[in-house]
């Protein structure tokens, strides 16, 4: 399909196959007309002109709020097209989506075009902005912060951490008719109407990280309408929710380990040690020397509440250049606490600023609430997620008062309206990994492969890095990347499971 010049034409998509006649009360949302515009909102909308620039259009979808009554209020759902580039062998339509949950997506459309360019010359790629999330109808919880923190290192850090999650629960006890259906399985839902409004039989699907998971919903919601599917990163659907994050602690500090290896090798220029163990030790000490007491760090406080949210950020990938800039990052924590003057550097900087930001954009009550509406929370009494950071502070000292703790979710005005999805079916697809993933752990991706009957499971060994395609989130992988776009471009699984090297 060409894309129109016109900023504000109505295109009525020619269907390439008879669209069933169906009686839930979907046939409207399902045919709509699609009003493809420009998707510059103003003279500060700069991702907005980034795409007008690329070429894309961007639109609005009108979906059910609860698709149980489609006769019942609606909602918006924005998305951006960007059409594929070599019409003489367009394959299809491709829905994008890079994780979360929460990230608005019709900008980052654009960045798959420009890492992938031989996928983006044979598809049109659709960014949907999910539910409530970026130009989508908002949620408006106002939230004034980014995240709850660490717990840190005693009861009365742990109790700051509980009264946050409550206020932040409460500030959407007013959006209380909308919570419930934020849903993962109602993405999907607006997914397959998108599909449908776009004249598609079938779509194709990217996903990584919890993206996966959205693919997962949408291959068990609609098996026959997907046609090239591959999952980066894959989540395991039965352990989805928001206490996810609750057991991750272990397998970020093996990335830290691995990292650790790296920095001591490079003694000379970090001096955080020179041994893995010696680095390891400076970590711990700084750990409990801020735990103590918190430091200055130029402008910013670094303290037990957001020290482990700075040494998360070794998942950035395990590149020389990403271990190069965390390292510099954990050199000045170092030195200040051990009562040097200190600057940060330009990450530590912006990673710091952002964390005592307000949600002005919403990205955090949308991903809270898309978590709270797939799984209520494991448990809502506070003492629980106490005892169990208490339970764990031998083995899980650094990460487990910021994975363990509560979340609003504990405190959430409303309970999914739906269980969570069970994944369990033969629809063929491609999952790509790594081994030592700290965000989507291997066990976990594996679990997803037996789930999915028909998937086959490329893994990429030695490797500490969260995502592994195109290097849209991490380093690149000429194997993985062949893989990837072989299948996009042939629709051909490999005969068998396989590995690449990092």
């Amino acid at each position: 399909m060409a894309v129109l010049a016109s900023a504000s034409l109505v295109t009525a998509c020619t269907p390439r196959g008879a669209i069933p006649a169906r009686d839930d009360g979907l046939a409207r949302f399902e045919h709509q007309k699609i009003i493809w515009h420009g998707c510059k909102d103003g003279p500060e909308d700069t991702e907005g002109a980034a795409l007008d620039e690329a070429g894309a259009r961007c639109a609005e979808l009108t979906v059910p709020l609860n698709y149980r009554i489609p006769d019942g209020r609606n909602i918006k759902v924005a998305v951006s097209r960007l059409s594929a580039k070599d019409t003489a062998h367009r394959h299809g339509t491709l829905l994008y989506n890079p994780g979360g949950p929460g990230l608005p997506v019709r900008y980052l459309s654009l960045q798959l075009r420009r890492v992938a360019p031989a996928l983006a010359a044979r598809y049109d790629v659709i960014g949907m902005d999910p539910r409530f999330v970026g130009r989508s109808t908002p949620l408006k919880c106002h939230w004034p912060a980014v995240s709850i923190g660490s717990a840190g290192r005693d009861r009365g850090t742990f109790d700051r951490t509980v009264r946050l999650a409550k206020d932040l629960a409460s500030r959407c006890d007013s959006r209380r008719s909308v919570l419930p259906y934020a849903s993962t399985r109602n993405t999907a839902r607006d997914m397959d109407v998108i599909r449908a409004a776009l004249g598609e039989q079938k779509i194709s699907y990217l996903g990584s990280s919890y993206g996966t998971y959205l693919g997962q919903v949408y291959t068990q919601l609609f098996p026959d309408r997907t046609d090239r599917v591959v999952l980066d990163s894959t989540l395991n659907a039965d352990a989805y929710g928001p206490d996810l994050t609750g057991t991750l602690g272990p397998s970020v500090t093996r990335a830290l380990r691995h990292w650790a290896a790296w920095a001591a090798r490079r003694d000379g220029t970090y001096h955080l040690g020179s041994t893995t163990a010696r680095v390891m030790h400076a970590i711990s000490r700084l750990d409990q020397n801020i735990g103590r007491a918190p430091v200055k760090v130029g402008t910013h406080t670094v303290s037990s509440r957001n020290l482990p949210q700075l040494l998360w950020n070794v998942t950035a990938g395990d590149s020389d250049e990403a271990y190069a800039s965390y390292s510099a990052d954990v050199r000045v924590l170092v030195r200040a606490a051990h009562g040097d003057t200190v600057r940060p550097t330009s990450t530590l900087d912006q990673v710091l600023t952002d964390l005592t930001a307000p949600d002005a954009d919403g990205t955090f009550a949308a991903q809270t609430a898309i978590e709270c509406a797939d799984r209520a929370a494991a448990s809502r009494e506070p003492d629980t997620y106490y005892r169990d950071i208490r339970q764990h502070r031998a083995d899980d000292p650094v990460f487990g008062p910021l994975t363990r703790t509560v979340t609003p979710c504990t405190f959430w005005p409303t309970t999914p309206a739906e269980p969570p999805t069970v994944v369990h079916n033969s629809v063929p697809l491609l999952m790509v990994g790594a081994t030592g993933d700290p965000a989507t752990v291997y066990q976990g991706q594996l679990a997803a492969h037996r789930d999915l009957r028909k998937s086959r499971l490329i893994t990429l060994r030695g490797a500490f890095r969260h995502t592994v395609y195109a290097g849209l989130f991490a380093p690149k992988n000429a194997c993985i990347d062949e893989a990837v776009n072989d299948y996009l471009a042939t629709g051909v699984l490999p005969s068998h499971d396989s590995t690449c090297r990092s």
